[in-house]
């Protein structure tokens, strides 16, 4: 095996780019100032480095295997020269999560890169987040030589070409650089789908272990940057005349504010007002109207609130904005059962014509929202809807009250525990509430803690919430934390987890260490999945093993990561309040056990206002949904 323990002509080129590019502040402006020459020859591990620059991508998740050697050494040289970052990680769906976070909620575009086979898979699977929310992530796989000399190591063993190529493309765009000189087309295609504007997602980038030393000519000029897109609306102005006029008509209106509002807030906001429509939140976008603005009436769908519920089901108008109708939505398409009509704002044409009976209005949501708003204003669409919206807030005071009783719930005497502990509607409420007085961003994972969260959070602004509803990724949230250590601007953060999910991805206690996170991990450990659990007593009314015999002492567990400040939650309000305190003092990641209720005391959930096309209700959702005219 050769080795060397100097750098060659070419070796000193690749650094020399690297010097020049971060000493002008990008590839662009290194190209303008003439220090880095525009035609260059290089190996295609070196070109995807530079494509992606072009496209403003210099963060890197990455663990490294065989697979991905020469990527890793072009890495290795750029990142001494500071013209990129890559920190390592332990598992692949953490960092896959990690990327997901960074470009969700800090807005920063990176990549991921594993080996080949099972890394690239684990990757994979933890990549149906970002597909699932919308989020676009660079994925970059080790893949077989293209030689076909035999198979590789950790290859798929089939007799068969592009095996990973075929499997990432189901899920996004995909692209197997199986010729080097193809990477201008690869990386235009991929800035199209990570930074689609309506429908983003992940973009997976096959490397053969033997094209990325292979060399090439490559016309730095020629790169694609990443796009920049114009505002689509409705060309003119019939469409948006009709759904107007439907809106002046209409007594009954609810604007169903799907996950494509985030950011948008003002906009929907201007729009509910001049509509006079109740507000029913998905599970995704809490804060895009401010809690205790009257017209919001919290999150609607199968797990839902009494208001939300009650909005959707009664409306005889439906405002469907950034939604993609999915069951956690509306209740497996039945939540609207005397709506007549609906006016759909989205992006995505196939979303904006999911329903019958429609005015579609496909564009980007902001710039719709304001022009049917002003159209509303002129017509004071909003003076019939006040018996409405009053029987609309009875049922937000309704569903508050309801709250109030859980949050102030004391502790309950939980057989598993031995104890009385903090149900987990309390527990959540205290948490959240803290995050608010500290500013902290909140990451809910999936499972119990997930659903109780989006029921209970009272958001003002998009961007405080991050709930992965689309995938109900177990091990998101505590991953998601990692995304700080490479954001520009990192905010403190908070994971709201179940002692489940957690163990999903317990590496992060590793890698938030290593590479200096300061946040928080909240563990509300039922010793259950109690999600599931209370699904199986509502269908079949017994559990089925959803729990188990193990008492795992987390605080203990954290605290051999040296660097991990671990505090138990305690068993009351106050004690959990003190524990907060200490763990958010502590300069790098801490982490809170909490021991929380199971059981079939009424206080101890929330409990689910909607229906849902599982199990045993199948026959009634179908049945419902047949008779259904949208």
């Amino acid at each position: 095996m050769l080795t060397r323990n100097s750098e060659n002509d070419s070796d000193r080129q690749v650094r020399a780019r690297a010097r020049a590019i971060h000493a002008a502040g990008g590839l662009e402006p290194a190209l303008r100032l003439g220090s880095v020459p525009k035609l260059i020859e290089t190996t295609l591990s070196e070109a995807l480095v530079l494509g992606l620059l072009k496209q403003g991508v210099a963060k890197y998740f990455a663990i490294f295997g065989h697979g991905s050697t020469d990527l890793g050494n072009v890495l290795r040289v750029y990142e001494e020269e500071g013209a990129t970052r890559t920190i390592n990680c332990r598992n692949e769906v953490e960092m896959a999560h990690a990327a997901t976070a960074l470009r969700w909620q800090y807005g920063e575009l990176s990549a991921v890169v594993t080996s080949i086979g099972p890394g690239a898979m684990q990757a994979f699977a933890g990549s149906l987040a970002a597909a699932s929310n919308g989020v676009g992530v660079y994925h970059i796989y080790g893949d077989e030589t293209t030689f076909g000399e035999g198979y590789n190591m950790q290859q798929v063993p089939k007799e068969e070409q592009g095996a990973f190529g075929r499997m990432t493309a189901i899920l996004g765009g995909s692209y197997v650089l199986h010729t080097p000189e193809a990477i201008r087309d690869a990386l235009r295609r991929g800035a199209l789908v990570v930074n689609h504007p309506y429908r983003a997602g992940p973009f997976y980038l096959l490397l053969p272990l033997n094209t990325q030393p292979a060399r090439l000519t490559v016309n730095l000029a020629g790169l694609p940057a990443r796009p920049a897109l114009a505002k689509m609306a409705p060309a003119g102005d019939a469409e948006l005349d009709q759904a107007a006029a439907m809106i002046v008509k209409a007594s009954k209106i609810v604007i169903k504010a799907g996950g494509g509002t985030r950011g948008h807030d003002a906009a929907v906001r201007r729009l509910a007002e001049a509509s006079g429509a109740a507000v029913a939140l998905s599970p995704g976008s809490t804060g895009v109207l401010p809690d205790a603005h009257p017209q919001n009436m919290h999150v609607g769908g199968s797990k839902g609130s009494i208001s939300g519920n009650y909005a959707m089901a009664e409306a005889e108008l439906l405002i469907a904005i950034g939604s993609r109708a999915v069951c956690q939505a509306d209740c497996s398409g039945i939540g609207y059962k005397n709506a007549k009509a609906v006016i759909n704002i989205n992006g995505d044409l196939a979303d904006s014509l999911h329903y019958n009976n429609t005015v579609a209005l496909t564009g980007d949501i902001g710039v719709i929202a304001e022009r049917l708003a002003a159209k509303c204003e002129a017509l004071n669409a909003a003076q019939n809807k006040t018996a409405w919206l009053k029987a609309c807030a009875a049922k937000k005071a309704e569903w508050a009250a309801f709250k109030r009783q859980r949050f102030d719930c004391p502790p309950l005497p939980d057989e598993v525990w031995g104890k009385a502990v903090l149900a987990q509607p309390a527990a959540i409420k205290i948490v959240a509430d803290f995050a608010k007085t500290i500013d902290a961003a909140k990451f809910f994972d999936a499972g119990d803690v997930q659903a109780n969260g989006f029921q209970i959070v009272e958001d003002d602004r998009t961007g405080d919430t991050y709930t992965e509803t689309g995938a109900s990724y177990m091990g998101f949230a505590a991953s998601a934390l990692l995304a700080s250590a490479l954001a520009d601007r990192p905010r403190y953060s908070i994971a709201f987890t179940g002692d489940g999910s957690f163990m999903m991805n317990p590496q992060v206690l590793i890698d938030a260490v290593e590479h200096k996170v300061r946040g928080m991990i909240v563990i509300f450990d039922n010793r259950r999945m109690a999600a599931i659990t209370g699904l199986q007593l509502a269908q079949y009314q017994a559990e089925f093993k959803t729990n188990d015999r193990v008492a795992v002492d987390y605080r203990t567990l954290a605290s051999a990561v040296s660097g991990v400040q671990a505090v138990f939650g305690g068993n009351d309000a106050e004690a959990l309040r003190t524990a907060l305190k200490a763990a958010h003092a502590h300069d790098g990641l801490a982490v809170v056990h909490v021991p929380v209720y199971a059981g079939p005391h009424e206080l101890g959930g929330l409990g689910a206002w909607g229906q849902w096309n599982v199990g045993n209700w199948c026959a009634d959702v179908q049945g419902a949904w047949i008779k259904q005219d949208l």
